[in-house]
């Protein structure tokens, strides 16, 4: 039989396994909470970056136009592509495709500086130094800032602020479903378009050329001619920039 001696420090030695086993499960329920805060921490900034960046950077970001604004209102439908062929859906709509070789590439560093352009909306020509970001505007850019940005291979849709509000509302359907190096935007000038579509392509160079798809009245046909002029043109500029 054991002596009390001897059970006393059974006990005892019993007693310091409890606590160092207690000890073991404390400092891993921390790691695992340390780990978990870490987690949560990475996730939120992960989440800040994404948001700061514009999500994935593939479409235009930018822009002025306000969600409950009544100009190019969401709530619109695109037609479905039916013509793929850029003459042909030119064509169909009742359109026009004109090009004009570009004399100048100059920069202003003043944006209230005068330019005349030889066509309206512009293709090409001295432009202000910074370009208009990509993106859907209520209210439009300066044409200056427009004009860099179609230096820099952007399509650039130009509508009239007189459009019934179906016809914006879809227009801004057709800019969501492909906004990638693409403006939106209304012509405050006296444009002789309902729509208008503008590029400066590459060649020849160094200036390159300007071209525009000018469609006298809207239409739901309109709807392709401007997916396969952009899809044509877009990204061919004088200074192709990312």
């Amino acid at each position: 039989m054991a002596s009390r001696k001897d059970q006393k420090e059974q006990l005892r030695r019993e007693r310091i396994e409890r606590e160092a086993a207690a000890r073991a499960g404390e400092r891993r329920r921390r790691m695992i909470g340390y780990g978990a805060g870490l987690a949560l921490v990475i996730a939120a900034l992960v989440v800040g970056v994404v948001v700061l960046s514009g999500g994935d950077g593939g479409g235009g970001g930018g822009g002025n136009r306000a969600a409950d604004s009544n100009v190019l209102p969401d709530g619109g439908e695109a037609p479905q592509q039916s013509v793929d062929d850029l003459d042909q859906a030119v064509g169909a709509a009742g359109c026009e495709v004109t090009s004009k070789r570009a004399t100048s590439r100059e920069h202003t560093e003043d944006l209230a500086e005068q330019i005349t352009y030889e066509s309206n909306p512009p293709t090409s020509g001295k432009h202000f130094a910074a370009p208009k970001d990509d993106g859907s505007y209520e209210t439009a850019p300066d044409v200056k800032e427009l004009v860099h940005s179609l230096e820099h291979g952007r399509v650039v849709i130009w509508f009239k602020k007189s459009l019934p509000e179906e016809a914006q509302a879809g227009l801004q359907a057709l800019f969501e479903e492909d906004d990638y190096h693409l403006l939106l935007a209304p012509n405050e000038t006296d444009m002789p378009f309902d729509v208008a579509a503008s590029v400066w392509t590459i060649d020849p160079q160094p200036n390159g050329t300007g071209r525009m798809l000018g469609c006298p009245k809207y239409s739901p046909r309109v709807f392709d001619a401007l997916r396969t002029f952009r899809d044509e043109y877009r990204d061919n500029g004088p200074e192709n920039v990312p």
